[in-house]
């Protein structure tokens, strides 16, 4: 009877200290997240942490437009972003239970028409390629800058010339999930949106994640995206939605919802004691697939010095404090996600934010790991990830004073205005046209993107957009032996005056 009574004594008094030490941990965050906040200037943002199959902390913090009163609560819509691509490798993931696909199976067999300039890339082409960002093509997120749509974008894909040979490295790009979305509504009969949402979302009671913002509209809450400008003020800015990227980056969810996704992904692929994946298709997800190179990781590795880094399906992998951390970010205009398991520590992490690029999710993504794993409050992530990219940036616009100073004033351009007028051609990414209006030269895509030019030096103008949010290019104009402009170049991409 003693020894029965001192068990309840010392289980209750270890359950006390836990509940006492979860709530302390809370607050403490909380307090760190307020703090952060205001450091890195972002408006809003919403965090879920999972531990041992239970949410220990959730809520949503600030505001969800800078001027208006809309709190961001943990029912907010946000934006997945890139996130979204470990649910499309487990959606992926089912389809092979099923037997009716195989990781290794080859893309050419299953969706013939995806085509691309390297035959024998696309011969080779296999399942697991979509999900690995090894398949040899650069980022050509500028497809839907254009608004190109699915079809048109896979028609062009032929033409995009390899950024490295077939499987020899890594770089990070969209194209190959889209096409994973497509070979998922060849393969199921169902397009991306429909199988996402019945076997994924609906098995889980993520009642309020949609595959795309438009499906999401009449939800009462979301997200308006912000920019910062000039390193100081921070502004809306509309969202502008890319048709065809909801298999790479498109779902939209809250916090409340997403902590299913997180439990899910720690319980083994688990919901209501049912298995979803298979133990060896769920090992497959976080197993390394291919190294990482030291320009695709994230800046972070500077201070956080992981001594590995790799890529699984869906999902960035390094070490930390001796434990395989899974993670992986999103990034659209204005909107931010980032999540992180340590399957072994029964951990999750994710968090929302409604700026463009702030790094506070980094910062808090580690300080969650640190409280919850480690009992460890020491290490001030936000401060030394905030100088980290203060730094970069201080870089990037030394290079850019560097550039400046190198200019030769008082040029003025080799033709008249009038003479850059024309339609311009790429042959992968369609057509342009110069206009001469109001003693301006303007920049237009097909999609009414607009770019205003300004004469910088000799041929070279300088661009910038209409969306005021984006980054300013450089445009080289080149003459033909009889002194006529024959084309531009912008960011690589060359312009052909038709």
């Amino acid at each position: 009877m003693y020894m029965k009574q001192l068990f309840v004594v010392c289980f209750f008094i270890a359950t006390t200290l836990s509940s006492f030490s979860q709530k302390n941990n809370s607050i403490t965050f909380e307090r760190y997240v307020q703090n952060a906040l205001q450091a890195w200037k972002t408006p809003g943002l919403s965090v879920v942490v999972v531990k041992d199959g239970k949410v220990v902390y959730k809520n949503g913090f600030g505001v969800t437009e800078l001027g208006k009163q809309n709190p961001f609560t943990t029912s907010t819509l946000s934006i997945c972003a890139s996130t979204t691509k470990a649910m499309t490798a487990v959606c992926m993931g089912m389809l092979v239970d099923e037997g009716k696909i195989k990781w290794d199976d080859k893309v050419s067999d299953v969706y013939p028409a995806l085509k691309l300039s390297d035959d024998y890339a696309s011969s080779q082409l296999t399942i697991r390629d979509l999900l690995t960002h090894n398949a040899g093509l650069g980022n050509a997120d500028w497809f839907w800058v254009l608004g190109m749509n699915v079809d048109t974008i896979i028609n062009r894909m032929r033409l995009l010339q390899p950024a490295y040979s077939f499987r020899s490295s890594f770089i990070y790009q969209n194209l190959m999930y889209m096409i994973a979305g497509e070979v998922i509504h060849k393969i199921s009969g169902k397009t991306y949106d429909d199988f996402i949402k019945e076997r994924l979302f609906a098995p889980l009671g993520m009642t309020h994640t949609y595959a795309n913002y438009s499906l999401s509209a009449n939800e009462p809450s979301h997200i308006t995206p912000h920019f910062m400008y000039d390193d100081s003020v921070v502004k809306p800015i509309r969202f502008i939605e890319a048709k065809g990227i909801d298999a790479a980056g498109g779902v939209w969810s809250c916090a409340d919802d997403i902590s299913k996704w997180v439990m899910f992904m720690l319980d083994s692929a688990t919901v209501n004691g049912k298995k979803l994946l298979k133990t060896e298709t769920y090992n497959e997800l976080f197993k390394p697939q291919v190294m990482v190179t030291e320009d695709q990781f994230y800046p972070t590795q500077q201070i956080t010095k992981p001594h590995w880094k790799t890529y699984g399906l869906g999902w960035f992998q390094e070490d930390y404090r001796g434990s395989m951390l899974q993670f992986h970010t999103g990034s659209l205009d204005g909107a931010v996600a980032i999540t992180g398991l340590i399957p072994d520590q029964h951990f999750g992490v994710y968090i929302f934010g409604n700026r463009d690029h702030t790094e506070l999710r980094h910062a808090l993504m580690y300080k969650a790991i640190d409280f919850w794993c480690f009992n460890d409050n020491s290490r001030d992530w936000s401060m030394e990830f905030f100088a980290l990219y203060k730094k970069i940036k201080e870089d990037a616009k030394k290079k850019e004073t560097e550039k400046e100073a190198k200019r030769v004033l008082n040029t003025i351009p080799p033709v008249e205005m009038s003479g850059y007028e024309g339609k311009y051609k790429n042959e992968t990414f369609g057509n342009a046209e110069i206009v001469f209006h109001n003693d301006s030269l303007w920049l237009k895509y097909p999609n009414n993107l607009t770019l205003h030019l300004t004469h910088w030096n000799n041929n070279t103008f300088v661009g910038k957009y209409t969306y005021e949010w984006y980054d300013k290019s450089f445009i080289q104009f080149s003459l033909d032996e009889s002194g006529k402009v024959s084309q531009f170049e912008m960011d690589g991409l060359v312009y052909k005056k038709e």
